[in-house]
């Protein structure tokens, strides 16, 4: 694969600014862990990266973080302001409170109680607004306007990527041998232009293959047009995906360095989410478990053998109550299957 330059020099900025990233002030270097079942299941070796042990139990304290340390003194004294669907919110809200700056997190109405106690137990603001992630976008965007206060955008930001970009920094040292492909998660797109943009500066032979939700969809809408889309509306189970357009920065990297993107369904989230409990007896989000339904879905088309994937488990932020239902779904699946 070859790049032109514009495109290198895109990668190597990333790149740099990943490697520079000073994340592990609050985040951790999560495990590259094996998922045996799975991998038996499969017949091919699926290794997991357990952003679920992050101390928001998501990804998104790197990019959060990221943002808010390199912010000016100005910036810092006069406060930030966020949308999120809720990890990324409990990411800004920790950064915040470690780095002394007041925050505000503007969240969905129908975001799970237990991020909306999450972003209030680390002293942030949390205000309710909007049906989903794009009516509390706008909302925040013009209390940010309003009052001043930077706007940190959960994903459509080179720093916020750069953040997420050291998940893949990990992999490649944790992971040396064979690599055939990482599955990533996508909601507005930063996790996987992080990623996107360091495998494939280093790494360009493996694959990088996106994994979404049939109800937002935006990146495939996107890839397909050519351009952004703003897609209609957007389901809510997969709350931590639910994004209506990928952010423009991520896409500027999604475009050439994305090699496949594969849409599942609730159902298939819901498996996906007792096939990852069945190998590490954690128990992950919806849009955590993309990547392990992305899998399935992949080996059961190609029928590839003995490959090596990673799958980003992106998130453990799920409601207790919703427990059953995932379960009950899990059931009928695995009886269908």
């Amino acid at each position: 694969m070859s790049y032109t330059y514009d495109q290198q020099t895109l990668l190597e900025h990333y790149v740099k600014k990943i490697l520079a990233a000073p994340v592990y002030d609050l985040a951790v270097r999560t495990p590259l862990q094996a998922a045996p079942a799975l991998s038996e299941a499969l017949g091919n070796r699926i290794l997991l990266k357990r952003e679920d042990l992050q101390p928001t139990f998501s990804f998104k304290i790197r990019g959060a973080y990221n943002k808010l340390v390199q912010l000016s003194e100005e910036q810092k004294a006069r406060g930030v302001i966020t949308a999120s669907a809720g990890n990324h919110a409990q990411g800004v809200a920790l950064a915040a409170r470690e780095l002394g700056i007041a925050a505000t997190i503007v969240m969905p109405a129908t975001t799970p109680e237990l991020k909306v106690l999450g972003v209030r137990s680390r002293g942030a603001e949390a205000l309710l607004h909007g049906e989903s992630f794009p009516f509390a976008l706008a909302h925040a965007l013009q209390l940010a306007e309003q009052s001043g206060r930077t706007f940190v955008s959960p994903f459509d930001d080179p720093e916020v990527i750069a953040g997420q970009g050291t998940v893949a920094m990990e992999i490649l040292r944790q992971h040396q041998g064979s690599l055939d492909a990482i599955f990533i998660p996508v909601g507005g797109g930063g996790l996987i232009a992080g990623i996107a943009a360091y495998v494939k500066y280093l790494r360009p032979e493996v694959r990088i293959i996106g994994v979404e939700s049939e109800h937002s969809a935006c990146l495939k809408a996107a890839l397909e047009a050519d351009q952004r889309v703003v897609l209609p509306s957007v389901g809510t189970f997969a709350d931590g995906v639910a994004v209506a357009q990928i952010g423009a920065f991520g896409f500027e990297v999604c475009r050439f360095c994305v090699d496949e993107v594969i849409t599942v369904s609730n159902d298939d989230l819901c498996a996906a989410i007792k096939n990852i409990y069945d190998d590490t007896r954690s128990i992950t989000e919806p849009s955590g478990a993309l990547a392990v339904a992305g899998i399935k879905q992949y080996v059961a088309r190609t029928g590839v053998r003995e490959q090596t994937f990673v799958a980003i488990d992106s998130g453990a932020n799920i409601n207790f109550d919703s427990l059953r239902h995932v379960a009950e779904r899990a059931a009928v699946c695995s009886v269908s299957a």
